[in-house]
């Protein structure tokens, strides 16, 4: 892939209008206080993981109408004192997997949610989820997720997904083992566009660790990639003629640059800018409006892989400093 967005300079200074409606913030407190209408009913259930310095339960929980979310929360093994916590999400299409499929944070000393993503994880080259979506949207869809009840903001998939995340936090602070006032929201790609919104909307995040953020300046991103998934939402189009203000009204309740301008707490980004599936363009979006201290780490060679373990390290040594 070749170098196809805004120059690095531009970049830098890219702030689009958010095109937000104004009742984005009184949908999104509706939306939260009918979830709140049911009872969290955190389940930590011991599972035997076979890993001998790491204490794993298998979580349930009510996100989004009730209905149960599954997750991993990996423990240090001895940890003295309630620890901090990441609590991350999955890119497009995974699940949670296995346990051992998440070590890093609890090499570090810090507790990890490992959330899934209602109806996703069974594509086969990613990790099996364990969550349905009882909700599944009325009208017709492109196949994908992106626009599953995109016709009606309370209706669309990343409400519901959204809301879980939202609840996932307050999951991770429920347990014994975590200190409810250090939180992290963690994610890349799906997870990274989650995280945006998670830390827009919760008051419980101290950090927000964003990587190739997904879901964010929609409208750029169909018009300038030819990728999946941002091209689900383009071939709905193609065949839903008629729709296309419908959908765009939709999305942008659910777009990363409105969660951004209201997340307050430091936040690391990383962007590639060689990334043909979330734009560079549409990264900067979001983070040239994070309301908090903030930093990016620019990966000009790289794809939507980002940066890999070496921007890893770098989350890494954020994560201690925050301690």
């Amino acid at each position: 892939m070749s170098l196809f967005d805004l120059p690095l300079d531009q970049l830098r200074t890219y702030r689009p209008e958010s095109g937000e409606p104004d009742d984005f913030d009184a949908f999104w407190r509706r939306t939260l206080d009918e979830a709140a209408e049911h009872p969290l009913d955190a389940e930590f259930s011991p599972y035997d993981a076979a890993l001998s310095n790491v204490e794993v339960h298998d979580v349930s929980f009510a996100g989004w109408g009730g209905h149960r979310i599954r997750a991993w929360l990996n423990v240090p093994a001895g940890a003295e004192g309630p620890l901090p916590a990441v609590v991350h999400y999955l890119g497009y299409g995974g699940g949670r997997g296995l346990p051992l499929d998440h070590l890093v944070w609890p090499a570090a000393g810090w507790a990890t949610l490992v959330v899934d993503t209602r109806g996703q994880g069974a594509v086969n080259s990613h990790s099996a989820g364990s969550t349905a979506d009882p909700h599944g949207g009325a009208g017709p869809q492109s196949p994908g997720f992106m626009t599953r009840g995109i016709l009606d903001p309370d209706d669309y998939y990343y409400r519901r997904v959204f809301t879980d995340a939202v609840r996932a936090v307050e999951v991770a602070r429920a347990h014994p083992s975590v200190d409810p006032d250090r939180i992290v929201v963690h994610g890349g790609s799906q997870g990274g566009g989650i995280a945006q919104a998670v830390a827009g909307l919760s008051p419980h995040v101290k950090a927000a660790l964003v990587d190739v953020p997904f879901l964010t300046h929609y409208r750029r991103a169909v018009e300038i990639t030819d990728k999946d998934p941002y091209q689900e939402i383009v071939r709905f189009l193609a065949t839903q003629h008629g729709h296309a203000e419908q959908v765009f009204r939709t999305l942008s309740y659910f777009d990363g640059i409105s969660f951004a301008a209201r997340a307050d707490m430091p936040a690391l980004y990383s962007v590639a800018l060689m990334d043909p599936i979330c734009p560079p363009s549409t990264v900067f979006a979001a983070y040239n409006n994070w309301a908090g201290p903030k930093e990016i780490e620019v990966y000009p060679w790289n794809g939507h892989e980002g940066g890999t373990s070496v921007h890893r390290a770098a989350q890494l040594r954020m994560l201690r400093d925050l301690r």
